[in-house]
């Protein structure tokens, strides 16, 4: 059974994640956005405990029943849980006891799939596999971010950089590495019959005008320029809550980014290393990317736009901002329970971000895949297009 061998490749993925890892790190969260890789590992697993293994296996007994708060994220309808801020005050459950859930309810799992499940049983694994990929990808940022704020900064993974790709085409300014789209009307949303989350379903029709995108997303290059212009001082290009973002928070430049001896350095997954200005611009922010926009005299493209032209577009490297606020579809309809809390309880105050980034697992993305941030997270991999 294939989803079988998936369950069985994603659940060994996240570990491997780990393998560079010490002791130490397993544990450590620098920042409320984060969370350590011990609350990650647990909470993948809490997952297909709670939502798969309790609800149809009458016989499957909990490994720890304390593990339902300490692990769970933010259903309400499953229970009080540990505050997100304090998941890096837990020095127990130790990390071994951690890696034994792991394995105790893969078991678990692989005995309840050896025997005639049913169709809601697969949707709830399908669900759980892509779930535990968004958090592969969240466990790599969390794990850059603990170690981009330690002054030593050491590296994860020498082989492991996730930075310094490039364009596939020329700089931005050249007429042939544009896109025009005809204006009409043009339908969005997923249609297929493979996976997909809710928020991205109830396909309906929009209408856009004429429009030109970027093949290109916005390099390290001509980032550099919009600071040395003196684009982070210049409010006439800021949205108000950037501007006061920036000024409050002192940002200068992209996340990781600083300046040693006139020459521009950043922290990686590999360690500490010059920007190479050709590679493509990563962490920066909404407010950041909308700043940069508008110093260019462009925009960023509207979430529809993006969908409408990417098949024409070199996408996947980059979480793209996109300048649409994160709201439900036409028809919308959450789910009943603890599922229906995944998506749709977060459709405020939110951007959407399309497309894919180098850290995104393998087989989990696709053109009408929705990602959400707040204006000012960056510790992502994101990145910008432009439109005109």
């Amino acid at each position: 059974m294939k989803l079988v061998e998936d369950f069985n490749e994603v659940r060994k993925y996240t570990e491997t994640l780990c393998n560079p890892l010490e002791i130490e790190d397993y544990v450590v969260q620098v920042a409320d956005f984060t969370s350590p890789a011990k609350w990650h590992l647990g909470h993948t697993t809490w997952f297909f405990e709670e939502f798969i293994l309790k609800k149809f296996n009458p016989s499957y007994e909990q490994f720890d029943s304390k593990f339902n708060f300490v692990f769970n994220s933010y259903y309400n309808n499953v229970g009080e849980r540990l505050e997100r801020t304090n998941r890096g005050n837990l020095s127990r459950p130790t990390v071994d006891k951690v890696y034994a859930y792991r394995k105790y309810v893969n078991k678990a799992m692989l005995n309840l799939l050896s025997k005639n499940i049913n169709k809601e049983i697969v949707e709830l694994l399908t669900l759980g596999i892509n779930h535990e990929q968004q958090h592969q990808e969240l466990l790599l940022t969390d794990l850059k971010y603990m170690f981009g704020n330690n002054p030593l900064f050491p590296a994860y993974n020498s082989s492991i950089n996730f930075v310094n790709t490039v364009n596939t085409v020329n700089a931005i300014n050249e007429d042939s590495d544009w896109v025009s789209i005809k204006e009409g009307v043009y339908e969005i949303g997923y249609k297929g019959d493979e996976f997909s989350y809710d928020n991205e379903l109830s396909p309906h029709k929009v209408y856009i005008n004429d429009f030109q995108i970027n093949k290109s997303l916005v390099t390290n290059r001509e980032f550099i320029e919009f600071i040395e212009s003196g684009g982070y001082a210049d409010f006439n290009v800021w949205l108000d809550e950037g501007l006061n973002w920036k000024e409050k928070n002192k940002i200068n430049s992209p996340l990781y980014w600083m300046k040693k001896d006139n020459v521009w350095f950043h922290y990686t997954l590999s360690g500490l290393e010059k920007v190479n200005p050709n590679s493509l611009l990563t962490h920066i922010s909404f407010y950041e990317a909308a700043a940069f926009s508008e110093w260019k005299n462009m925009r960023l493209p509207t979430e529809f736009e993006w969908e409408i032209a990417s098949e024409k577009l070199d996408w996947g490297k980059r979480w793209e901002w996109t300048n649409s606020a994160y709201l439900a579809y036409p028809n919308f309809k959450k789910a009943e329970g603890a599922v229906g809390e995944y998506n749709g309880k977060f459709m405020d105050k939110q951007k959407v971000l399309r497309g894919a980034s180098v850290a995104t697992s393998k087989n989990h993305s696709r053109k009408t895949y929705r990602n959400f941030f707040n204006s000012e997270e960056r510790w992502q991999f994101t990145g910008i297009r432009l439109v005109k």
